[in-house]
């Protein structure tokens, strides 16, 4: 059967798989009497396997089916989940992740598991030990029972058999002739002289008569029945010349049948999903189309021109609208009106076909995180929290590597081992909270930990012994000033250098990486209580909806997103505190914030009985911005201030409105900060 149609939808179904086992294991460690888990895990094994068997990749089927069996043994109470185990299944997921990587660049996914594959029949079997050494001692016993032979039929495995039974040794020899032999055909014809002094060789892989006419490479195997031990039988091969390598193996009848039995079991699988296959075909012939999602793959640079070409029509809309006001035209404006609900459906459309959940680059941490505190000897919990938050594709595509520096940093730096966090007070197991949240046009994701916090005096001398400031300087600093020094260049606290920190690299390069794509990066801190690294970046949303105002008579956007409620506040509503003037917002206090004060525009209204106020938010913090009056909401195309204009406080860029005027759009998060 041709499965190359199929392959696109079994890389991606694979993929879906693999990341549930992934998910699934790192639950299972932490529940393992769960029987849901467990349930989940076998028939994400259970599916791959055929799916695999199906489309033809026998290394792949195999192993799943041998991770199939382990799970059989879980779920029925035959065995019991422990702390080692969850290491080797989680290796056993890399393997089966490589041989979908391999098939998706093109390749067979043929890949070398035998090792993985003795090691969970030993776990299926019960025969997992704690001690490392004795395991890998016991697995090399199993690898020498594998046999490289397919085709040894039920005659021969009975003299095999009956060999055994009368004291004989069976072996599985593999010999190597060197890549510059001449005469292959007169060299296998010497070792099989050597053979048959030894002992009776009962098979040949290749058949002697393809050995004869030298129709193989370099490599050939036979089964030898003999009474003499393996090394002695190795040391008369190799006196043959030309001989690159020999292996000799013990043959076991019973685990060669183990396997066939194996193989026959995927077989059947194969033909039954081949059938479902041909069913299915079947079925979706007869009724077309009736439940297929075809999907086509566009090239993002596609979409950008797309996205170009819709903000130069959202700008006509913009003046057509404006138009159509004027002239007060019926016809005009029902027709401006419909042209306005369509452009607004096409928009969305455009807007989501960009937009991925954070979750594509979430998903990979928390095995990264597992494998990293085990390396350190240290124990950490990963929360995630806001995977759905989406964001444009090509900011995706930048942030995984700066998120993983800062949970590098998180686990390395912030957590303390068990020791420490007992003698501290805290939980032996840290936690390390992502978060990721939409506020205004902008995500923030959040790396939270209760690990030690960061050391200011320590942060500061370093600082100074490296250069980056005097000590009169170091006097002025703020807190928040004194956090960002970490991430100057080449600046590092760690005490030694290791193969994840101490090197100076990583944060400079985060902060570079964050910057380049228009975001930002602060960090909180408190000595002994945790960190936090809250990143900042544009949604790149470069059409939103905003509300215009004026100021002086001039117009400002902010956007939709970051408010909370427009109101119209007295003089007597207006409170000071502090120095600052603030209002009761629903039982909270507001600061209030004179957005001419922020941009230097000069006030000419004097003190009035009412005032204008947008209440705006970011996270849990809130500010009410004063404007002199409301425009109305409207839907404008974000257009950069270009790199000169790029650190104006503030003004996160700027739009053409429909009557040709320039109206900045305030980023009010900066505002809040």
């Amino acid at each position: 059967m041709d499965t190359t149609q199929y392959l696109d939808v079994f890389i991606d179904e694979s993929n879906e798989h693999i990341e549930m086992l992934y998910r699934k294991l790192l639950e299972l460690e932490k529940n393992p009497n769960e029987k849901a888990i467990i349930e989940e895990i076998f028939r994400s094994a259970h599916t791959l396997k055929g799916m695999s068997a199906t489309m033809g990749y026998n290394d792949l089927a195999t192993l799943t089916h041998t991770l199939e069996n382990v799970f059989d043994a879980i779920r029925y109470d035959q065995v019991q989940v422990q702390s080692e185990m969850i290491d080797l299944l989680v290796e056993t997921v890399d393997h089966l992740n490589t041989m979908v990587e391999n098939i998706a660049s093109g390749g067979d996914g043929s890949h070398n598991i035998t090792k993985v594959a003795n090691q969970l029949q030993m776990i299926e079997q019960g025969k997992l030990l704690v001690g490392a050494d004795t395991r890998f001692e016991q697995v090399e016993e199993l690898d020498n029972t594998i046999s490289t032979f397919t085709n040894i039929d039920e005659f021969e495995l009975s003299i095999l058999n009956e060999s055994q039974e009368r004291g004989f040794q069976n072996y599985d020899i593999t010999i190597q002739l060197r890549e510059d032999c001449l005469l292959k055909g007169a060299r296998v014809f010497m070792v099989f002289e050597v053979l048959e002094q030894l002992g009776e060789v009962i098979k040949s892989d290749p058949p002697v008569s393809d050995l004869e006419e030298e129709n193989f490479d370099f490599t050939f195997s036979v089964i030898l029945i003999s009474n003499q031990n393996a090394k002695e039988i190795e040391g008369k091969i190799k006196k043959v010349s030309e001989i690159d390598s020999v292996n000799v193996n013990p043959f076991s009848v019973k685990k060669y049948r183990e396997s066939k039995e194996n193989n026959s079991s995927i077989k059947e699988n194969t033909e039954s999903n081949s059938n479902n296959n041909e069913e299915h075909k079947n079925k979706e012939q007869q009724e077309p189309a009736k439940n297929q999602h075809k999907t086509i793959r566009v090239n993002i640079e596609k979409l950008d021109v797309l996205m170009n070409l819709f903000e130069e029509l959202i700008i006509d809309r913009g003046r057509l609208e404006q138009i159509s006001s004027d002239l007060k035209n019926a016809d005009l404006q029902d027709t401006v009106e419909r042209m306005a609900r369509v452009s607004s459906d096409l928009q969305n459309i455009i807007l989501t076909m960009r937009m991925v959940p954070i979750d594509h680059v979430f998903n990979r941490f928390p095995r990264m995180v597992r494998k990293l505190a085990r390396d350190l000897q240290k124990q950490v919990d990963i929360e995630i929290i806001g995977a759905d938050t989406e964001l444009d594709r090509t900011v995706i595509d930048e942030i995984g590597d700066p998120i993983v520096h800062l949970l590098r940093n998180a686990i390395d730096h912030g957590i303390e081992t068990p020791e420490e966090r007992l003698q501290k007070g805290k939980l032996e197991k840290g936690t390390i909270k992502l978060k990721a949240y939409h506020s205004g046009n902008h995500v923030f994701i959040e790396i939270e930990d209760d690990g030690a916090g960061i050391n200011k005096e320590k942060v500061l001398s370093k600082a100074i012994k490296n250069g980056l400031l005097t000590e009169r300087e170091s006097d002025a600093l703020t807190e928040q000033q004194i956090y960002e020094l970490i991430m100057a260049s080449g600046f590092s606290t760690a005490d030694k250098i290791s193969d994840i920190s101490g090197r100076g690299v990583g944060l400079d390069v985060v902060k570079n990486t964050i910057e380049s794509l228009g975001g930002s990066i602060s960090i909180d801190s408190e000595l002994n209580k945790g960190s936090i690294f809250s990143v900042q970046l544009p949604l790149t949303l470069t059409i939103i909806s905003v509300l215009l105002v004026e100021l002086n008579k001039e117009k400002y956007a902010i956007p939709l997103s970051s408010i909370i409620e427009t109101a119209i506040v007295s003089s007597e509503q207006i409170h000071s505190a502090h120095h600052k003037k603030v209002i009761d917002f629903r039982g909270k206090v507001v600061p209030l914030v004179n957005l001419k004060d922020v941009f230097g525009i000069p006030n000419t209204k004097v003190d009035e009985e009412y005032t204008s106020i947008v209440i705006v938010k970011k996270g849990e913090k809130m500010a009410a911005l004063v404007v002199d009056s409301f425009i109305g909401q409207q839907e404008i195309v974000l257009k950069s201030l270009g790199s000169y204009l790029s650190n104006t406080f503030a003004i996160s860029g700027a739009t053409i409105l429909g009557d040709g005027q320039v109206a900045l759009i305030i980023d009010s998060n900066a505002i809040i900060k």
